[in-house]
């Protein structure tokens, strides 16, 4: 479905969103990678409550429009937040992975009256610098699959043999991804920032994460009252690729405790 979100200073920002399920909801955000990095994980999601999900295209991936006043990552943060707000979703679990996770802090950090709780799955965003995100933008597609996953020829692709449209659709991802997040992926500021988040939050790293290694879920966990740390065995940057039913079941238990607490 497509929803016209009306964002202050940018004007009606057209969002694809895919639908599924029913029960609780789950907002789920994707990464660089696309849409395509979550829309299988997010019927699994949906299956393992059950639970509703709902998956934005952030605008200006997979061909979608952006607007041109739309350019950062805290900008996509109010843009959801108006979206649950107009959907009328209430206690929403916001799970985002690598810049998904970057938005979902930056939703924590405003303490949303609409978002019960946030899981960030390898987020980008945090500045650690003593181990710092990798060169995102200066790797190549191969470079990028040895540094994302725990077993990378699994998922290696043959992107030469890709038809044009496809590289095409690649290549403006990447640039769109630049926009949003900038070269360096991260914010000085916001872990500071998250002192004041009241949500629960649970922190979830695929232990061979060479992308965002590992320090910044430590220092995500340490830097958010009582959130919790999870590290999942054999995945890299998108445990929901390679760990999905360890995942959608870490993440179903954390949101029904959430929600269980939130009533009480």
């Amino acid at each position: 479905m497509i929803c016209d979100v009306e964002l202050r200073g940018v004007g009606t920002v057209p969002v694809s969103v895919e639908d599924v399920g029913d029960g609780p909801a789950f907002l789920l955000l994707h990464g660089g990678a696309g849409p395509q990095s979550v829309s299988g994980f997010a019927g699994l999601l949906a299956e393992s409550g059950p639970s509703r999900v709902l998956t934005p295209t952030h605008p200006g991936f997979s061909g979608t429009v952006r607007p041109n006043g739309l350019d950062s990552i805290a900008g996509l943060a109010r843009l959801y937040a108006q979206l649950v707000a107009d959907l009328d979703l209430d206690s929403v679990t916001v799970v985002g992975n690598s810049i998904g996770g970057w938005i979902a802090a930056e939703m924590a950090a405003s303490n949303n009256a609409h978002v019960g709780a946030v899981a960030l799955v390898g987020a980008a965003g945090a500045f650690v610098a003593d181990d710092p995100i990798a060169d995102f933008f200066a790797l190549t597609p191969d470079e990028v699959v040895n540094l994302s996953y725990f077993e990378p020829d699994r998922h290696r692709i043959d992107f030469a043999a890709m038809p044009d449209a496809q590289k095409a659709l690649m290549a403006a991802n990447r640039a769109v991804l630049g926009t949003y997040a900038g070269t360096a992926m991260a914010d000085p500021s916001l872990l500071g920032r998250l002192s004041t988040v009241t949500v629960p939050v649970l922190v979830v790293w695929g232990v061979a994460d060479r992308i965002i290694p590992l320090a910044h879920g430590r220092a995500y966990a340490a830097a958010i009252p009582n959130a919790r740390l999870h590290i999942i065995e054999g995945a890299g940057h998108m445990p929901q690729l390679e760990r999905p039913d360890e995942l959608a079941s870490v993440l179903t238990r954390f949101a029904a405790a959430a929600n269980g607490a939130s009533r009480a």
